[in-house]
């Protein structure tokens, strides 16, 4: 059986069964399918030569899932990364680029040849780096951030790489290059740009650039418009497939890398009201074939080629990896990236990219490298693309638990122990401490993240590194004799040991921690906590009063309301915050659904019907002190 639904059910089963497998193991997605390619390839059979006209149908999975990174960043947010797109990966590209060709022509190989492996290797995976990243939350940290750029850089580089390896062709190479192009059938190239002047090519790209920048920010709104107004949500994902396939159709006919155009146009519609449609609808076909691309990646592999050149090819992939990773953490270091982000950085691209597979096959069109030696660097390319995942794994258990012992290791001494805690400086923790030292009050601040502390120090702000889950840091901050602690750490985990700890070691202290949702409230309300604090309750609650504003309700019974409500939504947590069990989900919780339910009706009917009942309970808390008539009720209110 070879036929297409045959090839279809063998690649979905082999995708399904290895990522859970790999998931489960710890082991990540990517490696998931790299090893499922080389299962049903290599080593069972099951599939044959269409693996490779397939691998290029696949990679638009890259294509996809840049026009998506696209969609997440505002054009404002892409130049400010200017400097590190520019500087990391222009520096990247060169240092590694020159670092091969030296090593090459150590080697033996004449200088056009050494200098076309090192371009084809300065490249890293867009595909598998931007997955592992967004699997593991790591996108928006410095090192993703930083990875992005460097990764963006290449994709761009691409272009001119295309333009310039031609100019390398060995005239011994030239006549089994026409051969190969007469035995292909002398094909001619979709570029509208072949056999133009320089000049022409330039303004014919310009134009294509700026038709998707046009295009984009006047065209796509009032189109998606029309077509959202039909309310055929398979008629809006067609639409969203359609605009993504002709953006890479114009970027492939001007000879654009089709990658790099999607990227810009998901930049262009970043602020479009229809961003996250075109997100949902599009991530899907992202994913499979992503996956569908790793998978042909392993299932490309000539096991016959590589145990005839095991020792050569090892050789060259774990040099070619430690020699970029060296020059990434080189740049690292030269860039101000800290700690693990640093770490992150240098192993994360440390391997070839799949645009070496395009680049590869490209140099042989073009008489630049002897087919032979390009069939060896292929497999460099893919074998260390399957080592990527194991990297990501010493990062994850091996580097980055020493890394963070020794950032323990090396805290701060706390000289002056104060009545006020507050562990974590971001965002939450820093409007609480600006409100603190503005009433008068010292505070003492701890927060693992170096840079942040170092910052604060120089507008005077008292803070030390290291982390508040250590009770020793804790108790050299005074918590045996302070007044007040303030978890404000994002970390669910760790904000309920410090709070257990800190009840333990001083029941009279006040605890006011911050919280990511209702679960982790009830958790922290049976850990001892007085005060919590949802992260994103108040603000929600603002957010709806604007609302009830725009829909014409008077600015007095907004006020009114919102009291209402958050007095009765705290009531109500108080109220289920014995029934909540950790080991029990909230949704077989029955006597938990019951009383939830008891007390929606209450809330509806406070809201509904008795607010004006409550005009003392809530009215009083926000009129100003000169329009109340007893001054002395507000304390019995409170």
């Amino acid at each position: 059986m070879n036929g297409f639904v045959f090839q279809a059910f063998v690649y979905l089963l082999a995708a399904v069964v290895s990522v859970l497998v790999a998931k489960r193991l710890g082991l990540g997605s990517v490696l998931g399918y790299l090893i499922a390619g080389v299962l049903i390839g290599p080593v069972l059979h099951l599939i044959g030569n269409e693996t490779e006209d397939l691998q290029h149908f696949a990679e638009f999975g890259v294509v996809m899932m840049l026009f998506l990174v696209g969609l997440e960043l505002q054009p404002r947010a892409l130049w400010e990364m200017r400097a590190k797109l520019v500087g990391l990966g222009g520096l990247q590209i060169v240092a590694t680029a020159a670092i091969v060709m030296t090593i090459a022509m150590a080697l033996g190989q004449v200088w056009s040849v050494a200098l076309t492996i090192g371009l084809v290797f300065s490249l890293s995976s867009t595909a598998i780096v931007l997955q592992t990243l967004g699997e593991k939350g790591l996108l928006k940290s410095d090192g993703g951030q930083a990875s992005f750029s460097v990764l963006l850089f290449q994709d761009i580089a691409v272009i001119p790489m295309l333009a310039f390896i031609p100019l390398l062709a060995l005239p011994e190479l030239s006549q089994h290059a026409e051969d190969v192009a007469a035995a292909s059938g002398g094909h001619a190239s979709a570029s509208l740009v072949d056999g133009l002047p320089g000049w022409q090519v330039a303004i014919v790209t310009l134009a294509a650039v700026a038709f998707v920048v046009i295009a984009g920010h006047f065209l796509s709104r009032p189109i998606f418009r029309i077509i959202a107004a039909a309310k055929l949500r398979e008629i809006f994902t067609a639409a969203a497939l359609l605009l993504v396939i002709a953006i890479a159709l114009l970027m492939s006919v001007v000879g654009l890398s089709p990658a790099l155009g999607t990227f810009l146009a998901g930049v262009v519609l970043a602020n479009s009201e229809f961003r996250h449609e075109l997100e949902s609808d599009i991530e899907p076909f992202k994913g499979l074939l992503l996956g569908l691309f790793f998978i042909t990646v392993g299932a490309s592999i000539d096991f016959g080629l590589l145990w005839a050149h095991l020792a050569t090819v090892l050789a060259l992939t774990v040099t070619l990896m430690l020699v970029k990773a060296w020059v990434l953490y080189g740049l690292a270091h030269s860039f101000k990236l800290q700690g693990s982000d640093k770490w992150l950085f240098a192993l994360g691209l440390a391997q070839a990219g799949e645009f070496g597979f395009v680049l590869l096959s490209f140099t042989v069109q073009n008489a630049v490298l002897p087919p032979d030696l390009a069939a060896v660097l292929l497999l460099v390319v893919a074998l260390s693309m399957m080592l990527t995942p194991a990297l990501f794994i010493l990062l994850d258990k091996v580097i980055l638990p020493r890394f963070d012992r020794r950032q323990a290791e090396e805290a701060d001494e706390i000289t002056e122990p104060g009545s006020i805690i507050i562990a974590g400086l971001g965002r939450f923790g820093q409007i609480i401490n600006r409100l603190l030292l503005a009433n008068g009050h010292k505070t003492v601040v701890l927060d693992y993240q170096a840079d942040v502390v170092e910052g604060l120090r120089k507008f005077g702000v008292r803070s030390f590194f290291g982390d508040a889950g250590r009770p020793d840091l804790l108790h050299a901050a005074g918590l045996p004799s302070a007044k007040l602690l303030v978890v404000a750490i994002d970390d669910v985990e760790r904000a309920i040991t410090i709070v257990k700890h800190a009840r333990r070691e001083n029941p009279k202290l006040h605890i006011i921690a911050r919280a990511f949702d209702r679960g982790h409230v009830y958790r922290l309300y049976q850990a001892g906590a007085d005060d919590i604090v949802r992260e994103m309750f108040d603000s929600s609650v603002r957010a709806g009063g604007y609302a009830l504003t725009a829909l014409g309700m008077h600015p007095y019974e907004v006020e009114k309301s919102k009291a209402v409500f958050v007095k009765q939504d705290r009531w109500g947590l108080r109220q289920l915050a014995p029934l909540w069990r950790e080991d029990v989900e909230v949704f077989n919780n029955a006597e938990y659904i019951a009383r939830s339910k008891e007390i929606g009706a209450i809330l509806e009917a406070a809201m509904l019907g008795d607010r004006s009942a409550l005009h003392d309970r809530t009215d009083r808390g926000w009129t100003p002190p000169g329009a109340r008539e007893r001054p002395d009720e507000e304390k019995t209110a409170g």
